[in-house]
């Protein structure tokens, strides 16, 4: 059976939020999705994550919400995060940390989808272990009844998100990267059946400095000065990609990316 899968990138604030309540209905029903994954650190205000937003994004329509470095930006989260069954944290946080390891989701026809999420260690904060010994770990611990695993690599380096693709390649359906907000063009499906791409992009206002406004960008980088980093709002647009997967072999069948641009009408987000 063909399970079609659609995987957004960062959702940045307001802007992001917008276009993912107005795109996933015409996106499920023009390319028959049975599964959406969304990456929504970014969700409030361009960094972490509130319950109010949580739960409009289950209306929208995302099933399963991967989140990375800016996981508890947002103290109220943390009680969410021990009871959701559709939010993963990285899983070579420490074993302390709040979260679940692993999330999944049963489709409508009736395989199931899971996602965990995985944090690279060049580059990045907090520092956190080995993302490839703690990938095999959680794998092995996957009921057997799932055969079709998502892998998001929240990293900095493409190198490491490439060397992640290979690493489990063969093992899981799908390995995507987050974090860097910008969108790459090396869609691929490698040859032992796993497809990948290095980073989804972002969803949100690309007329700003990775979703953040230029001026107070710029202002920070050229003077050393503090200023705000508010999210910009202009130039919206969705960015992910398109999988099918076999649920059998769970091996990908097809990837292709995806770019949605602003849209007029339908449902409108509220809030910050």
């Amino acid at each position: 059976m063909e399970i079609n899968i659609l995987c957004i990138g960062d959702v940045v604030g307001k802007p992001g939020r917008s276009i993912v309540s107005q795109a996933i209905p015409r996106l499920v029903k023009q390319y028959g999705i049975d599964c959406v994954i969304a990456n929504v650190e970014n969700a409030a205000a361009g960094s972490g994550l509130t319950e109010l937003l949580y739960n409009k994004f289950l209306r929208y329509g995302v099933h399963l919400m991967t989140l990375g470095d800016h996981i508890y930006r947002k103290g109220e989260i943390m009680p969410l995060l021990e009871r959701s069954d559709c939010a993963v944290r990285p899983v070579n946080y420490p074993a302390e940390s709040v979260g679940r390891e692993v999330a999944i989701y049963e489709t409508a026809k009736g395989p199931k989808v899971a996602v965990i999420s995985v944090m690279g260690r060049l580059f990045m904060r907090p520092p956190c272990d080995c993302p490839f010994h703690a990938a095999d770990r959680v794998l092995a611990k996957l009921p057997r009844d799932v055969n079709i695993v998502v892998v998001d690599m929240h990293a900095e380096a493409t190198s490491e998100k490439v060397a992640m693709g290979w690493y489990l390649n063969g093992r899981v359906s799908l390995v995507f990267g987050t974090h860097t907000h910008i969108p790459t063009a090396d869609e691929q499906i490698l040859d032992r059946g796993t497809a990948y791409i290095t980073d989804l992009g972002m969803t949100g206002p690309y007329d700003s400095v990775l979703g953040r406004r230029k001026d107070r960008i710029l202002r920070y980088l050229i003077s050393g000065l503090p200023a705000p980093f508010d999210v910009a709002t202009d130039d919206v647009r969705l960015c992910g990609v398109l999988v099918r997967v076999d649920s059998d072999t769970g091996k990908a069948q097809h990837i292709e990316r995806i770019r949605i641009d602003g849209l007029e009408g339908g449902a409108a987000d509220e809030g910050d």
